[in-house]
């Protein structure tokens, strides 16, 4: 998922925590209410485009991890008949 939509998920996510240590600072109000109004639409943003992303794979959810692959219930199934 190299492309536009998980670089918009990191710049939202490092904006969303500077923000939250701006907050914890001396910094006046009138700024962290801009900074406020500029992160919201900033999310809803990044919401819509990861639900829209044209990001297309084959896997499917009876694939599992890709690192630690499970059984299927037939797999299984197969398995205790054979014992």
């Amino acid at each position: 998922m190299k492309n536009f939509a998980i670089k918009l998920v990191w710049f939202t996510t490092i904006y969303v925590f500077v923000f939250a240590a701006l907050c914890q600072t001396d910094v006046t109000l009138p700024v962290l209410m801009t900074l406020y109004c500029i992160g919201i639409p900033l999310i809803l943003f990044m919401v819509y485009t990861v639900l829209h992303d044209d990001y297309e794979t084959v896997r499917t959810f009876k694939d599992w991890y890709g690192d630690h692959p499970v059984k299927t219930l037939e797999e299984e199934e197969e398995e205790e008949e054979e014992n």
